[in-house]
């Protein structure tokens, strides 16, 4: 008991120092601030200028990690080798081998640029280091030179309409227009164990059930966005409402990690969806042609 009453009182100064830091920070506004205003409508923004620098970082890195490749690679090749095949067991079975070569660059690159983007917003500095500008009627508002590009909308927006078109360049080329317009509009229903009144009936269902299932692909980009803009602006409230409390960074890592996993799994599951008939077909028939195990046909 007494061994108890020690460790509290001299844990008791930090913690409510910690809570006197909580108690003074605020929020942070949902748009990004305008730093360069070029004129026109076109400005740079805090967000626009982090993701720039982050990327160019990013790129270089990552050069520098794979250049001169080796057969017996050597440590920092041995990671990035690592990690590219975690992401191909993971991607390759949702969209299929034929779309699989297509997609995997476009995913990995979704999945690395927004995980380290999530992650650079727990920086020091980021989103506290700023200018104070003064308006004339006395009014305060704080600057910050750096904030998380995944915290604004625009960059959310940005990712999810890449993703997007890369969706619908992808399922047109390896899935083609026919297979599209069955997937969404055929009557999947068996015409050999359907009674002759009820398959034109659910032929009509099936029309119906597409045209909702087209306005659920067009939205696809403003869900997908929002997820991750929610998610990563709501975190960045949480750590200035509550003055960077440090246990909250844990539970930021692992929200990162999380929104970069599902952006990136939805929109493999997007295009596996139409792409992945083929592999199942080729696999059918494959095994309907394939000998039997004991020599017999």
């Amino acid at each position: 008991m007494s061994r108890a009453i020690k460790l509290a009182a001299i844990f008791a100064p930090f913690i409510a120092a910690t809570s006197a830091w909580a108690n003074e920070g605020e929020g942070v506004a949902p748009g990004a601030t305008k730093l360069f205003d070029l004129g026109g409508g076109w400005a740079i923004t805090n967000s626009m200028l982090t993701g720039w620098v982050v990327s160019a970082l990013l790129v270089a890195v990552i050069l520098w990690a794979v250049r001169r490749p080796q057969i017996m690679p050597t440590k920092r090749q041995a990671v990035f080798e690592s990690m590219l095949e975690a992401l191909r067991e993971l991607f390759e079975p949702i969209i299929g081998k034929k779309a699989f070569p297509a997609a995997f660059p476009l995913l990995v690159t979704l999945f690395i640029f927004i995980l380290i983007h999530n992650w650079m917003g727990l920086l020091p500095g980021v989103g506290t280091l700023g200018t104070e500008k003064i308006y004339p009627d006395g009014h305060h508002e704080f600057i910050p030179w750096i904030r998380p590009f995944n915290s604004d909308f625009n960059g959310t927006i940005a990712l999810a309409l890449v993703s997007f078109g890369a969706y619908l360049i992808i399922i047109f080329k390896y899935a083609g227009p026919k297979l599209i317009l069955w997937d969404l509009f055929g009557n999947k229903a068996d015409k050999n164990d359907t009674p002759g009144w009820l398959y034109p009936f659910l032929s009509l269902v099936f029309l119906v059930v597409g045209c909702i299932e087209v306005f659920s692909i067009l939205i696809r980009p403003f869900t997908l966005s929002v997820r991750l803009f929610g998610n990563v602006f709501g975190g960045e409230n949480l750590l200035h409402g509550t003055g960077f409390i440090f246990v909250f960074y844990f539970m930021e890592l692992l929200v990162g990690l999380i929104q970069a996993t599902v952006f990136t799994l939805l929109s493999s599951v997007y295009i596996g969806l139409i792409c992945n008939h083929g592999d199942d077909h080729d696999h059918a028939h494959d095994d309907k042609h394939a000998p039997a195990a004991d020599g017999h046909h």
